[in-house]
């Protein structure tokens, strides 16, 4: 008797509290439950002419030293802990002093940044790319080199003497031989600027993802050229054919 009536109990008690469940599920907003983390920031995506003119704007106030140094506190960290949107996306050379965030003056959860020696594209930061657009909304890729690169630099001297770089080094160089090949005779930012416009063109030609959405104008590509002297960048805009 004693065993019965604490099953039926147990019973009971797990009634209710199923009961309570279903009544809070049922109360929250259609979607709560399923909404995933990555997600959840509904912004509206930038377009790319917009997100141009926030990097540019960001830039001038990086070169008038007049900072904002904006998104950067609590609030939007707890905000960005629901998901995030960046406005635009930058492949940028891993040289310490060309952080994207600082040169556009922007926080957190503005830029999605890819860096590497050299800007060069490889199947990692393509796939990196490629998410930023597909899953988190970006429309503008920025392709970012800089005066006096080293990983250029280092490629032309290499080509240029016949030899070969050390260990994994010599990956970067074969990425810029081709601004190097048709930039003989020219100074080492004539290269640069031809490797950033290549990164441009591989990009752009970039399939299954990136190709059409380039055609049908729902992203752009641009290169952008860091000059480490004035601060400013300039940008490269490829104009419709």
């Amino acid at each position: 008797m004693h065993t019965s009536l604490a099953i039926k109990t147990m019973k009971s008690k797990f009634s209710i509290l199923t009961t309570a469940v279903a009544a809070i599920v049922l109360s929250l907003p259609l979607g709560t439950i399923a909404k995933e983390p990555e997600h959840a920031d509904a912004a509206a995506k930038v377009s790319p002419a917009d997100a141009l003119a926030r990097l540019k704007a960001g830039n001038q106030r990086f070169v008038a030293g007049k900072l904002q140094h904006p998104h950067q506190d609590s609030k939007r960290r707890a905000e960005l802990a629901k998901g995030q949107r960046p406005f635009a996306i930058v492949l940028g050379c891993a040289d310490s002093r060309t952080s994207p965030e600082v040169l556009f003056d922007q926080g957190l959860g503005d830029l999605f940044v890819i860096r590497v020696a050299g800007n060069v594209l490889d199947d990692h930061a393509l796939a990196s790319i490629e998410y930023g657009v597909e899953h988190l909304g970006a429309q503008l890729i920025v392709v970012l080199g800089h005066q006096r690169c080293g990983a250029v630099q280092a490629a032309k001297e290499t080509i240029d003497s016949n030899a070969e770089a050390p260990a994994h080094i010599n990956s970067l160089v074969t990425a810029i031989q081709p601004a190097v090949e048709a930039t003989r005779g020219a100074d080492v930012e004539a290269t640069v600027k031809a490797n950033i416009d290549n990164v441009v063109e591989g990009l752009r030609s970039s399939e299954p993802v990136l190709k059409k959405e380039v055609e049908t104008g729902a992203i752009n590509v641009v290169g952008a050229y860091y000059n480490l002297d004035t601060a400013a960048v300039s940008f490269t805009e490829k104009k419709k054919e």
